[in-house]
């Protein structure tokens, strides 16, 4: 068999990092058109960075290092790297995902690296020079990786185990082309005006107008069978009595935006054990300033009620009945502590009720907040539903409210009585209004063209009466986020905090009930408006398929390109949270999707992450994840196609200090199935996927990154190699790829310390992973857990301070730091260790950064440095020294500041940005996070700081200031 050709590719050699990083962070903030608008999921990687890795996981670098490229300089390959990083870098651009020139650019490139491939593989089977590979997902999840290889040109193709994972995919990359530049069929709307034919309905304009249309009627349906539940407030005089402000609106009739309840339990105390007292976290409605809001109970014997007090709140307002952390409060009545056991009691034995505590309706210049109105709190309770899912949760699952304690046994106890009628009413209008889009899609000219055979209108019809039920169900979805009592209101902002404002369902003891048909957060017609504005920005091109799949038996990988995002050993149970939405799916699709929706709940057992509920036990757990990552990611090496590599995602989380460097029982067991399945990798890329303020989160390394593997498979001639040889390998060539990683360069920064542990990993698990094992002493193979340890230690060793040419000082500040920290120590310890370094205490306390006196000696910390520092005046100033001025120049007055003061002392600029680096691995692993921020901001700030330094120096220079 003829060997494949396969050009390394440019995410092999460079990647203009901080352009990606950059746009992927902006994108966290992006609501408007993003896909993510179009239904929940968790952890989804931002479309920049994935339109990125596709892009340079596609195209050939320039360079050449497979000696297929001949006759170019460096210097020439340099600069054809940096137009594929222009391409990049308009490409991340949030403005330019739809862009066609920048996109279409991006294209072309592709297309030549393929063509190239092609021409070295001439006559192979899989390398036709006139169609691009497709490209598959096995673990699509979110969709964001697939719906960018479609974008960039590539057939798509998405898998997945879960069903709402696959109808969310459906709707991104196998819907939209389908339907792509046909005008909408449905009928404008009772009093808008008649949309003209010339419109643009290019792409899936006239599909998200048709989801809009009918989602207005469908929204019209709902309000009439069960608007009554939702009443207005009429300004009445016992309102104005309380409100006087409020008088100019006497008479008249407000829209609700939410009912503000509080759970209850019965007293535990016997003199009050027939009432039923509020576990409320807080009393306090808004806090925006002059519009202070506050519930306040005012008892009146063994009874109570809220009314609603303007004006700052008192401090016992703050805390309403809470007690400390959990399901600890007190009662209203006698001050009696309620624990959480006895809290538990009562919701397990179905005792627990609620109390409404304020009612929010919308005003001309915001929230008016009102007291309770009786009535509106018996039309709530009375509220009788039809139907409800009496689906099982999972009982033992750490992500939902049900494993705590509470008794919550089926999700429809999630939902109050009248929250379960608007949810079954709209559910239930979704097959009326596929019924009305079938029969609005068969009239002739409106949804295909009149010639068209009665067949394939029928067939036409059907298919966009699918597209549209699942759209108009996501849009519910939407709502269902909103309409359950895990819905809190956020008193800073006067809206909603969702059910899942993060990836668990936890328990809330003061919810916020939203009104469907209002005109503010939690209404209907704003969830059909997000869902309208994603639609319109898919790219509605070219083909895709969504389809279940367990990506441990997949059968679609075969010559496909892969970039995949797979689950992440112990994280969070997806299928757990995800049966919220597919309970309630289930009702309005199963006929729709009648294979998606054959079982009750969504399949648990082969979601491949390491629960120890499931699989009884961490052990077997851990097992069960290896083994299934293994199988899957094996098909990916043996099915892939040849002329690229393989790109994978992984999310580093739950770091630990193991005294030799970062250690995670998840990534060297995943790291192992990557190396077991006949992976090498070639690259690993730290991408950033989470706000700035979670570079460092106290106490512990909180990834900003998402670690992305570049893998190939593994040369079948790959021997093996001692332990010894891969030791001598790490000493020879992981210095070279440190040193690329932390210089940075005009335009480009070094990576970040906070990143460069997980990045590092990439060069040395190279040199393990590219032979077929390495042997220990004894003959036995070398896990990955252990290899990773040797890497640590050789990431260490590169930026320890004594493997450098570092000062004398340096040397001693660096050691009394790692046992002393800014503590003081003896003067005996000081002198010794002064002495072994090759200086002495006052030599150091001469260079101004320790302080000695009283048989003790201390570091000094940057924020007791002098502000006045000049280098060019100090003879004595060693590297340390040096670091931490810039510290504090960068801290006090900015990058500006920081880069004026390089300017004086250029030459040491190798050797502050090392040292920051070692410190921060200093800091990272003995969990002083607040250290570790300023060493990790420094080296962040870098590019900023070496520019502003050059431009400073050119400026002295012009001036004939010169430094000596």
């Amino acid at each position: 068999m003829s060997t494949i050709k396969s050009p390394k590719k440019l995410i092999e050699v460079a990647l203009p990092l901080d352009d990606i990083n950059a746009a992927a962070a902006r994108e966290k903030s992006i609501r408007h058109g993003h896909p993510s608008t179009l239904h929940l999921w968790w952890a989804r990687r931002p479309l920049a960075a994935a339109r990125a890795v596709l892009f340079a996981q596609m195209v050939n670098d320039p360079g050449g290092e497979r000696g297929w490229f001949t006759g170019k300089s460096k210097a020439q390959a340099d600069a054809e790297r940096e137009k594929l990083f222009d391409i990049i870098r308009d490409l991340v651009k949030w403005e330019n995902t739809n862009n066609e020139a920048v996109l279409e650019r991006a294209r072309a490139e592709i297309r030549k690296s393929w063509r190239e491939t092609c021409e070295m593989n001439k006559g192979k089977a899989g390398f036709d020079p006139e169609k691009l590979p497709a490209f598959h997902d096995p673990f699509a999840g979110g969709g964001a990786i697939p719906l960018e290889a479609q974008r960039l040109g590539l057939e798509a193709h998405a898998s997945d185990l879960n069903p709402v994972a696959v109808l969310i995919n459906k709707a991104m990359i196998e819907i939209p082309p389908k339907f792509a530049g046909r005008p909408p069929v449905g009928p404008t709307p009772t009093g808008e005006k008649q949309t003209q034919m010339h419109e643009d309905w290019s792409g899936a304009r006239g599909l998200a107008e048709d989801v809009r249309r009918y989602g207005h009627w469908m929204r019209e349906e709902a309000e009439k069978r069960i608007g009554h539940l939702y009443p207005k407030v009429e300004i009445t005089a016992d309102i104005i009595a309380e409100r006087p402000d409020l008088e100019p609106l006497l008479g008249q009739r407000k829209t609700v935006i939410a009912w503000i309840w509080a759970r209850t339990v019965k007293s535990p105390n016997p003199a009050f054990s027939e009432s039923y007292v509020p576990l409320a976290s807080s009393f306090v409605l808004s806090t925006k300033k002059g519009k202070q809001t506050w519930a306040e109970p005012i008892i009146d014997g063994k009874d109570y009620h809220f009314r609603v007090r303007h004006g700052v709140p008192p401090e016992r307002a703050k805390n309403g009945t809470k007690l400390g952390r959990g399901a600890s409060f007190q009662c209203i009545f006698s001050g009696a502590p309620i624990d959480k056991k006895y809290v538990r009691k009562q919701f397990r034995e179905k005792s627990a009720g609620q109390r409404l505590m304020a009612i929010v309706v919308e005003g001309a210049r915001g929230r008016i907040y009102l007291s309770p109105i009786a009535k509106h709190e018996e039309i709530a309770i009375k509220a009788q539903p039809s139907w409800k899912p009496d689906v099982e949760m999972n009982q033992d699952s750490k992500d939902l409210l049900s494993g705590r304690g509470y008794g919550f046994k089926y999700w429809s106890e999630l939902f109050t009585s009248r929250q379960l009628v608007a949810l079954t009413t709209f559910f239930d209008l979704v097959a009326e209004t596929r019924n009305k889009v079938i029969a609005d899609a068969t009239v002739k000219g409106r949804g295909i063209a009149p010639c068209a055979s009665k067949e394939a209108q029928a067939r036409f019809a059907e298919a966009y009466s699918d597209a549209i039920a699942l759209f108009l169900a996501f849009s519910i979805d939407k709502g269902a986020n909103l309409w359950s009592t895990i819905t809190s209101w956020m008193s800073d902002r006067g809206a909603f905090r969702e059910t899942f404002a993060r990836q668990a369902i936890p328990m809330v003891w003061d919810y916020a009930e939203s009104n469907p048909f209002s005109n503010s957060g939690g209404n209907i017609a704003t969830a059909l408006d997000k869902i309208r504005m994603a639609i319109e920005w898919l790219p509605a091109r070219g083909e895709g398929a969504a389809h279940q799949e367990d990506a441990a038996i997949d059968g679609t990988s075969t010559n496909c390109v892969i970039s995949t995002d797979p689950p992440y050993y112990d994280n969070i149970s997806y299928a757990d949270l995800s049966d919220y939405f597919y309970v309630w799916l289930r009702r309005a699709l199963r006929d729709v999707f009648p294979g998606l929706f054959a079982t009750m709940a969504v399949p648990k057992s082969e979601e491949l992450i390491a629960a120890a509920y499931r699989h009884g036990g961490k052990h077997k757990a851990e097992q069960f994840f290896l083994e299934g990552m293994k199988r899957a990611i094996t098909i990916l090496s043996e099915k892939s196609h040849p002329g690229f590599p393989v790109s994978i995602y992984y999310a580093f989380k739950q770091s630990k200090n193991d005294g030799i460097g970062i250690s995670n029982s998840g990534w060297s067991t995943f790291l192992e199935a990557v190396v077991h399945a006949g992976f090498s990798i070639t690259g690993t890329w730290p991408v950033r996927t989470e706000g700035a303020g979670r570079i460092i989160a106290t106490g512990r390394n909180a990834l900003a990154s998402s670690i992305v593997l570049i893998c190939r498979k593994r040369d079948l001639s790959a021997g093996s190699i001692t332990r010894r040889d891969f030791q001598r390998q790490l000493r020879e060539q992981m210095p070279e790829s440190l040193e690329t990683m932390i210089g940075g360069a005009i335009g480009r920064s070094p990576i970040a310390p906070v990143d460069l542990a997980q990045a590092a990993i990439g060069p040395g698990m190279a040199i393990f992973s590219k032979h077929e094992a390495v042997l220990n002493q004894d003959g036995s193979y070398m896990g990955v857990h252990d290899a990773l340890i040797l890497i640590n230690r050789a990431i260490s060793d590169f930026l320890t301070p004594d493997a450098g040419d570092f000062d004398a000082d340096t040397l001693f500040c660096n050691s009394w730091f790692e046992q002393y920290a800014w503590s003081a120590g003896s003067f005996g310890d000081a002198d010794v260790l002064a002495r072994g370094k090759g200086t002495s205490v006052d030599g150091v306390r001469e260079s101004g950064v320790v302080e000695s006196g009283g048989g003790k000696v201390r570091l000094l910390r940057w924020t007791e440095y002098p502000d006045s520092w000049d280098p060019r005046a100090d003879q004595r100033t060693p590297i340390w020294e040096a670091c931490h001025h810039l510290i504090r120049a960068l801290n006090t007055d900015g990058e500006s500041a920081a880069g004026a003061l390089l300017a004086r002392m250029p030459e040491r600029g190798d050797a502050i940005r090392q040292l920051a680096y070692h410190l921060y691995t200093l800091c990272e692993r003995s969990k002083r996070s607040e250290d570790a921020r300023a060493y990790n901001e420094l080296i962040t700030a870098w590019n900023g700081i070496v520019t502003t330094s050059h431009e400073t120096g050119h400026r002295d220079e012009q001036l004939g200031i010169t430094f000596e």
